[in-house]
């Protein structure tokens, strides 16, 4: 599985979402499951799948799919 679709895993995963509703223009409570506590769910599961730690800016930083790929790839995972 590439870093790309193990990213979309995390969202699908925590959200119960389908793949095809992971999109860039996804964001921080723009769907109901994405509230404070989906937040955390996403960052602990990001955090798992990619061996990463994210610190508390970037935790704050993370408001979408496209952002949480931008953030992947300055924790060196290049193809996210």
């Amino acid at each position: 599985m590439d870093d790309e679709a193990r990213l979309k895993k995390c969202f699908v995963e925590t959200f119960g979402l389908s793949p095809d509703q992971v999109k860039d223009d996804l964001v921080y409570t723009g769907i109901k499951q994405w509230d404070s506590v989906g937040h955390m769910a996403l960052v602990a599961a990001i955090e798992a799948e990619f061996g990463v730690m994210l610190d508390t800016d970037e935790i704050l930083g993370l408001s979408s799919v496209a952002a949480a790929r931008q953030l992947l790839r300055k924790h060196g995972v290049h193809r996210a």
